[in-house]
């Protein structure tokens, strides 16, 4: 039966006058994929519906930190309880205290930590604390890597900039990035090179351990112990963004999950069960630099808000099961092998990078392993791919240089019916 769009489509018209685009981040509007973006009415379990009451798998699960699924139960009773006893403070609560012990038990490189209202203000904050600490205005970023929309690193960043092919962005002056350094992912000489020119003026290196938003590409061998050994040889620090693999991961992120510990590290996503939450966090004696304790000035009015604490809380006190983390690969690897099977015998120029619980299907081969030959990744055809897709029910990521991401809510049944969908829609490419 062909899917009706009546209602979103009007409610997209109506919202293109109101609104940039007629979103509020841009990779929602579908420019990337074409058609008009499916208005969410609700969602439970793997589950999204529409306006228009389309059925769809979902599998951005609110581009990642919806690990327990749409609407868990637990999590649902937890934000309502809060709610009843105040929906904002503006003040300190007992969920933000059990919440920092919980992050600093599991994540090694983390001892003290500061709530923020989101990964942008996360990851502006870590670098504002580096630069603090070392006394030091340079920092590295890689190309692909995106670390939110801070001015200074809007520099070859990835997610919607790289979808929409602004690698940088207008209104950004240039002073304002003069002090960025590029390196390449994955590639340890480019870092080196920079160093060898800069070496006493780089503040700090950033980058996602595992970047996932030029698409899931793997750091290769040793590429993030010789990062550390190189930030140690020349007194910068190191900050992993651990937006999205922070507890995508495992319990203690990409650096538990690589054994490689940064000086900062940057999260969201997860933290918040699904409510807008970042934070940054490192050593006590890093940490104390910032304010009221240090001289490093950081707020925000809504920091540690306690709807968001709740949500978060109740999140990672029901993710902290062993079973969890073996359900969630080996779903992820039931739906990984079976793509491969399908582009193998139906001879498409595609390959796939997985981790854990997060895919991306390229299309491109081999694998792109840096932000140049993730670039080489056919748009079009991954366009088209996603339009069948969504017609079958089944909602991808709309965009090449996004993560595909699994939850617990998702089931055998559901991967069955994905790979059926998957054959028809790459089999009409």
């Amino acid at each position: 039966m062909k899917r009706q769009f009546t209602k979103s489509k009007r409610l997209y018209k109506a919202a293109q006058d109101l609104m940039p685009g007629g979103v509020n981040s841009p990779v929602r509007s579908f420019n990337a994929v074409g058609g008009t973006p499916a208005f969410i009415q609700k969602a439970k379990g793997a589950y999204t519906y529409d306006v228009d009451g389309n059925k769809y798998i979902d599998y951005m699960s609110s581009w990642g930190p919806l690990i327990l699924g749409h609407s868990d139960p637990d999590v649902v009773s937890a934000i309502k309880k809060a709610a009843e006893r105040g929906t904002s403070y503006g003040a300190p609560c007992e969920n933000e205290v059990t919440i920092a012990k919980l992050i600093v038990k599991y994540f090694p490189g983390i001892d003290m930590i500061r709530m923020t209202s989101s990964g942008t203000e996360a990851t502006m904050s870590g670098v504002r604390l580096a630069r603090a600490y070392t006394g030091r205005d340079y920092i590295v970023k890689f190309e692909g890597c995106y670390h939110g929309h801070a001015d200074y690193l809007l520099v070859q960043a990835g997610s919607g900039a790289t979808t929409f092919g602004t690698p940088s962005s207008p209104g950004v002056p240039k002073s304002f990035t003069d002090k960025t350094l590029l390196a390449k992912y994955n590639d340890i000489s480019s870092v080196e090179k920079l160093f060898k020119k800069y070496g006493d003026k780089i503040a700090a290196v950033i980058l996602e351990p595992v970047a996932a938003n030029m698409g899931v590409v793997l750091p290769q061998k040793d590429f993030l112990k010789n990062l550390r050994k190189i930030t140690k040889q020349n007194g910068a620090l190191l900050i992993f963004d651990e937006v999205i693999t922070g507890f995508r991961l495992g319990m203690g992120g990409a650096q538990k999950y690589f054994g490689v510990t940064p000086d900062i590290t940057c999260l969201g996503k997860i933290v918040g069960g699904g409510l807008p939450v970042g934070a940054f966090g490192g050593s006590k004696k890093i940490m104390n630099m910032v304010a009221p304790v240090g001289p490093m000035y950081q707020a925000g009015t809504l920091s540690g808000n306690p709807l968001a604490m709740a949500a978060g809380l109740q999140t990672l006190t029901k993710l902290n099961k062993s079973a969890n983390y073996k359900k969630l690969k080996t779903l992820t690897d039931n739906l990984v092998e079976g793509l491969e099977d399908i582009i193998k015998k139906l001879e498409i120029n595609a390959s796939i990078n997985s981790l854990e619980s997060m895919f991306t299907l390229f299309f491109t081969s081999p694998a792109p392993h840096d932000y140049k030959t993730a670039l080489l990744c056919d748009t079009k055809k991954y366009s088209k791919f996603f339009e069948n897709l969504l017609g079958t029910g089944i909602m991808f990521p709309p965009s090449q240089f996004e993560a595909v991401f699994l939850s617990l809510s998702h089931t055998e049944k559901d991967i069955d019916k994905t790979l059926n969908a998957l054959y028809k829609s790459l089999k009409d490419l």
